[in-house]
């Protein structure tokens, strides 16, 4: 039988910075990975990981990884040529088959905008059968702001909306204020026929959901997801628990009429 916890060497395609502390890294491997899913990375006798797989095709996947920690830290020290290990994919990603035909909102605020560049990237490819994507983004200061050389390609397919909550530059061209005021202000002409994409802290989650119900959006018809205290990735160490549910295998991409359900 083989162990559960085994991982695989992937050789580093590339590095590429995105803020000061956020880096993407594009691993070697044929990984068969849907979007939304995430994998456990690891270096040997410094610790292990789950990341979220922010891009992938054909021989790659990509991860945008924030340094925040030791394993992190010696991530950040790592270059091409050199490898992790990783193992998985694990959870359940996003129900791609629902969107299709479909007009979709993404609601992303700041490192949640991994987790779902590959259906914009997808979607400005035009592989992905969805009808129509809006992308509302918020960071904390332009300096923060993730993916700046995809952005300006997708301009040209996607509506994109940028905040910021502090414009400490003073020549910030985006707005300025929280994520929730960019929902506000929205018009969702037709209802029934759009989906919404959730990502980002626990705070922004709930108040984007409460602004988008106030437009009339079911909750059937929101999704999250949930990255929160994963460990094991295969529902053994019990850390993501919430009653009876495992984030791991159950998530950590859910439809909100469970994620309301699941109170820490």
């Amino acid at each position: 039988m083989s162990n559960p916890y085994s991982s695989f060497k992937a050789s580093i395609l590339s590095v590429k910075p995105q803020t000061d502390i956020d880096y993407t890294f594009r691993l070697a491997t044929d990984l068969k990975v849907s979007s939304g899913q995430f994998v456990e990375v690891s270096i040997p006798r410094v610790g292990e990981a789950p990341i979220s797989v922010s891009d992938f095709g054909e021989g790659w996947i990509e991860m945008t990884i924030r340094r925040a920690g030791k394993l992190t830290d010696v991530i950040h020290e790592m270059i091409q040529g050199k490898h992790l290990y990783i193992r998985g994919p694990y959870g359940n990603g996003f129900p791609m088959d629902k969107f299709k035909g479909k007009n979709l909102i993404i609601a992303a605020g700041g490192t949640g905008l991994a987790p779902v560049k590959s259906i914009i990237s997808s979607f400005n490819q035009g592989i992905t059968g969805i009808k129509d994507l809006t992308l509302l983004a918020g960071f904390k200061t332009p300096a923060d702001v993730l993916f700046r050389d995809e952005i300006s390609k997708w301009h040209e397919n996607i509506q994109i909306e940028i905040t910021v909550d502090n414009d400490d530059t003073g020549n910030w061209p985006g707005g300025t204020g929280l994520i929730t005021g960019l929902i506000e202000q929205m018009d969702i002409a037709n209802l029934e026929q759009t989906e919404v994409i959730i990502v980002g802290p626990p705070v922004m989650i709930k108040f984007s959901y409460l602004e988008f119900i106030k437009k009339g959006i079911r909750k059937e018809n929101v999704w999250v997801s949930f990255e929160r205290k994963m460990c094991c990735g295969i529902g053994k160490c019990g850390h993501c628990k919430i009653d009876g549910t495992y984030v791991c295998l159950e998530g950590p991409v859910f439809n909100y009429a469970k994620a309301e359900q699941l109170v820490d």
